[in-house]
């Protein structure tokens, strides 16, 4: 990948639905070079998708949660159990395994304090295997870009 390539990277990660002619111009290539690029970007699986940005709160989903987890056990079963669980839960939009006193810190979505409550208990906690949960709600966002910073 060279300059290039991630000028066209950030470029779309600013807009997305950018016409492949606005691209081709905001990155000083012609049309059919910058198409080129693109897809290949996709091919090699760099660009993994096109999506759009929604605001949690007015979709319905007022509550963000930070979720720290520690396992009781780091075997192969446990882990696997926890990783591949974790993988289908919705409210899940994030799970990142973690250096330090945590194992993995996932960022979850939902509607209410309740419903992060009945998150906690009949999803998680059936789990089994985990030692410790932290949780920390956020009150606010102050920054929240989808954009790389320049290499």
């Amino acid at each position: 990948m060279d300059d290039k390539d991630r000028q066209i990277i950030r470029a779309l990660q600013r807009d997305g639905r950018m016409s492949n002619q606005d691209l081709a111009a905001a990155v000083n290539l012609s049309p059919s070079p910058c198409l080129r690029r693109v897809r290949n970007l996709e091919k090699a699986g760099i660009i993994r998708g096109y999506a759009a940005r929604v605001d949690a709160r007015a979709y319905g989903l007022a509550i963000t949660a930070f979720v720290r987890i520690r396992l009781e056990r780091h075997d192969e079963a446990t882990v696997g159990t926890f990783e591949r669980e974790v993988a289908r839960m919705e409210e899940v939009l994030e799970c990142h395994v973690m250096t330090g006193q945590t194992d993995y810190q996932l960022r979850v979505v939902v509607a209410s304090l309740e419903a992060y409550e009945d998150f906690i208990r009949r999803r998680l906690h059936r789990l089994g295997g985990i030692g410790s949960i932290d949780t920390s709600f956020a009150y606010g966002t102050v920054k929240d870009s989808p954009v790389f910073p320049r290499d």
